[in-house]
């Protein structure tokens, strides 16, 4: 692997333009694909544009507070060179094991563990609604995130980092390779059956995603996988349904009318919560299973 490319994603963090340059030019291309060959006929509250704007918001707060977390990345990363700590220097590995072992890692702790964390702690739940209240999943919804759940994903992130010992430029490469893969597998697309089928043995396939969203558990609680589809294949947290039978939003929690209510959003994770009737104070229902 060139010293260039390597050294391009070393500095990466200190370009965050250019890292938004990529995650817009991976949307544009996706948000074209969608519109050649769509899965669903999507029907927005107002326009496409304001569902994109309401998405793009979010997203635009997760990118500031990942950025944020860059400083946290390059500690960690130089303090496990300078003691040697991770599976890439137990391993003793060359440049490209310790990619892969950064993206094993990475894709482990803030990926699908995390993941999974969200959707069986209630007090983590109230936030990840955010992004399953979507009731139209196209491109832009990938990183439709809670502040919160912004910070906690950082949180996961750093324990990757720290487990496999990943220096500076391996994040990165990992880090733009989620920013994509997140907005391919969320995409409106319709890839051929069996061409989808065969990515998702391996790989999270975008109709193996869309199950996710579905708006009913226990689909809704399955396929928690980021990239690579084996953790859900591994711990049974996969599921299968014929893509036809999804239905986005959710079943209760949030109102699904309100799905683009940016406000609202932000702020009803925070609502008091009646605990015998596990109801928030305005009408909606809370999830309380752990």
């Amino acid at each position: 692997m060139s010293t260039s490319f390597i050294q391009y994603f070393q500095n990466l963090e200190q370009r965050p333009l250019e890292r938004l340059l990529l995650l817009v030019a991976g949307m544009l291309l996706l948000w074209i694909l969608e519109g050649a060959i769509p899965l669903f006929s999507l029907t927005y509250k107002k326009t496409k544009w304001r569902h994109a704007g309401i998405n793009l918001s979010l997203t635009l707060i997760h990118l500031l507070i990942h950025t944020g977390f860059a400083v946290f990345i390059i500690l960690l990363s130089d303090a496990a060179k300078k003691y040697e700590f991770g599976l890439v220097y137990w391993f003793h590995a060359s440049i490209f094991l310790t990619i892969l072992i950064s993206f094993i890692a990475l894709d482990f702790f803030g990926g699908w563990l995390v993941h999974l964390i969200q959707h069986k702690t209630s007090s983590l739940w109230r936030f990840h609604i955010v992004h399953h209240s979507d009731n139209n999943v196209d491109v832009t919804t990938g990183l439709r995130h809670h502040p919160i759940e912004s910070v906690l994903r950082g949180v996961f992130f750093l324990i990757g980092v720290a487990v496999a010992g990943a220096p500076v430029y391996a994040v990165m490469i990992v880090q733009t390779i989620f920013v994509l893969f997140t907005q391919f597998t969320h995409a409106n697309i319709s890839l051929p059956k069996q061409l989808d089928k065969t990515i998702s043995y391996i790989l999270v396939s975008p109709n193996m995603h869309k199950v996710h969203h579905h708006w009913q558990q226990p689909y809704t609680d399955s396929n928690y996988g980021l990239t690579l589809s084996i953790w859900d294949r591994l711990f049974g947290t996969y599921k299968n349904l014929d893509p036809f039978e999804i239905r986005y939003g959710l079943d209760r929690y949030y109102p699904n009318e309100e799905d683009e209510n940016l406000g609202l959003l932000m702020k009803r994770p925070f609502g008091k919560i009646d605990k015998e009737s596990a109801r928030y104070e305005d009408g909606g229902t809370k999830k309380l299973e752990v």
